[in-house]
Order: C-alpha cells, then structure tokens, then sequence
C-alpha cells in the first residue's frame, strides 16, 4: 500500500512514532498491564507522566518560571469564554483584533458573556491589489485602558498568519491553537496563550493555557469552575478528571519534538514546507492563492483551482493519490493543505509532484 498523507487542519495527523508507540502500549502502559486509559489520573505513575510533560513543554518553548502551564478540556473553543469569565470581571473592557474566522468567533463568544461597553473590536485585514494582508495598528495611540488584547496569529480556514510581534501597552491573550511549537516565539510577550490541541499537539479534547501569575489576578466573572485558571492552577489541571489519554499522548507529542532537536529544527522544515508548496502555487497559472506573501500561512496553505468547474476531480484524483482531506473550509471553498509539525517533507513533495501532473493533464 501506497503512504498515505493527511492534511486534515484537525483533528491532524500525529508522528508516525507516537501513534506506533501508543499502539504498543495500548493494552499495556508502563508495565501496568492495563491502558493509560484506564488508571487513575491521581496515581503516582500518572501524576510522573504529567510532571514530565509540563517540563518538556516548558523546555521547548522555554516558558519562564512566572508562568503556570495548565492542561484543560474544551479545546479553543472553550477557552473563547474561559478567557472573558477570567480576566474582564464587572468592569474590564477588552479589545478583539479580528483578522480571520477564528478570531471573528472569539469575539462573537465575548460579545455573548459580556456587555456591549466592555468589549472593543478592530478588523486587522485589508485588500492590497486584491490580496489579503494584516496590517497591525498602533495600539499605543488607541486611548483606552483594556484588561487584555485578543488576537489569532494564524488563522487556519483563511490561511493568513500573523508573524511580526503584537506590540501592546496591555497583556496579549493569543489563540495559538494551530502554531504553537511550529516555530520559535518569546513567551514573555504573553498574558496568556492557549491552543487546542489537535493540530501539533495532540488528539482533540485537550487544550493547553499558559498563564502569567499577574494575569490571575485580574477580576473574574461567575464561571464553571472546570474553566477557572485559578482552581485550575491550584489543583494541578485536577480539579476534575482531566482527558487522560490527550494528556498522554501530548506528553509522547512534545518527547518526540525534543528527540528531533526541538522548535528551532521543526520550523526550519515548516518553512521548507510552506515555501515548496506556496513555489508550486505561485509558478502555475493552474492555481492562485488570495494572500499576500508576508501574510501566508505556514501551517494552513490555502488555494484555489482557477476553474473551479475542477475541484471535484482535483480532490477525486488526490485521494486516489494517497493525499487525504484536502478540501478547503465549507466557508471558503477551494483547497486547504495544513502542514502541521507530523506532516513530513516528503508529504507535501508529493502533494506538489500531483498539482503539477495535474495542472498538465487539465490546462
């Protein structure tokens, strides 16, 4: 049987490595001969699991010591309320740059928990000649005291990632959802990141929150406790039953990210990735791509087929090829590739070997 490759935005494919490992260990982890799935998320052997993987995430992304690192349910999605119900209190105001569908719906979830008066919105997206770019403003010039700015770096159903730093004079509340650990970022810079697992961590049903200790300290708003950081913190990610098998396998995810040298080694192959595909794009009059070149995303490479008439059997062709889930957005249309930390190289040479075969076939 031919590879198969999967470029499903998420949930995404895992490495290869840490789906065979939990395949082995499945009935059988860490000599317990039961599943990982099966024991207490209280016992020693599982609390040594956790521990390690809060230090190696921590290592990787070289998370400073007044931050709290939380493992939680609800992906990004609940973290869209979490953060509200947290930070804004009574008489916070928060301000939403939107530049995408993700953001968009952060700020919809917000509008929904707090007043109209509390939450300020800015869309950051702009047409040059026809393209999508991001054009950061000047927050120092906005005058207003907010609790936090929200912002999405890389939006994955329109394929636009942010890449130069937010400067803000408050505490930035970033979505990383579907770029963290795909390249190198300062943590410091955050009030708070959070991201939903699914894409280069692990299985869905998992969300990590990395939390500075100042931002806990902000007034809160009534919320389930499940949601609240600072239950959260004070009981270790263990207020209730955490997803104990995401945890696991995020915790393979990050051993394996360190086995191959770390976030610095991985984005050099993101780029090389990116690049070789956006270069297919680019040379072929076959396809286009609606963003510009400093906004393009690394981790979802969105493209249409000029005709569209096309798509059908573009997508017919592909899967035949062994290149799986490559329909763009419901909302958007066209392609969609996400390139996340599991997709090798040698995936997306494939991918580029058919759109130009194809492209010849069908000019």
């Amino acid at each position: 049987m031919s590879a198969i490759y999967n470029f499903c935005a998420g949930p995404a494919m895992l490495p290869a490595v840490v789906m065979q490992k939990a395949q082995q260990e499945l009935l059988d982890w860490n000599g317990q001969g039961v599943s990982v799935m099966e024991i207490s998320h209280r016992s020693k052997e599982f609390i040594a699991l956790t521990e390690q993987a809060e230090s190696d995430l921590r290592e990787l992304m070289q998370i400073p010591a007044n931050y709290h690192v939380l493992f939680m349910h609800g992906g990004g999605r609940g973290q869209f309320s979490a953060v509200v119900n947290n930070f804004l209190g009574e008489q916070g105001k928060a301000l939403y740059l939107t530049s995408g569908q993700w953001s968009s719906a952060a700020l919809a979830e917000a509008q929904k928990l707090a007043s109209e008066a509390q939450i300020d919105s800015l869309n950051i997206v702009e047409k040059h000649n026809g393209l999508n770019a991001v054009v950061l403003p000047d927050l120092h010039k906005i005058d207003a005291d907010y609790r936090y700015v929200h912002y999405c770096p890389n939006e994955t159903v329109d394929g636009i990632e942010i890449f130069d730093e937010l400067d803000s004079p408050w505490p930035i509340v970033a979505d990383l959802s579907s770029t963290i650990m795909s390249r190198e970022i300062d943590v410091s810079r955050y009030g708070l990141i959070y991201a939903g697992a699914q894409k280069n961590i692990g299985p869905s049903g998992l969300s990590i929150v990395i939390v500075r200790d100042d931002m806990l300290k902000l007034p809160s708003l009534p919320q389930s406790s499940i949601m609240d950081y600072r239950l959260q913190v004070e009981h270790g990610s263990m207020f209730n039953t955490p997803p104990t098998f995401a945890w696991y396998l995020a915790a393979e995810v990050f051993a394996w990210l360190k086995s191959i040298g770390g976030i610095a080694s991985i984005a050099k192959v993101n780029q090389q990735k990116a690049q070789m595909l956006y270069q297919c794009i680019d040379g072929n009059a076959f396809y286009r791509n609606g963003v510009v070149a400093a906004n393009r995303s690394q981790m979802n490479v969105t493209f249409q087929l000029v005709n569209e008439a096309l798509d059908s059997e573009f997508l017919k062709q592909a899967q035949i090829a062994g290149l799986v889930a490559l329909k763009g957005h419901r909302i958007v249309g066209g392609m969609r590739a996400s390139l996340y930390n599991a997709m090798p190289l040698e995936g997306v040479a494939v991918l580029v070997k058919f759109m130009n075969e194809f492209a010849a076939k069908h000019s």
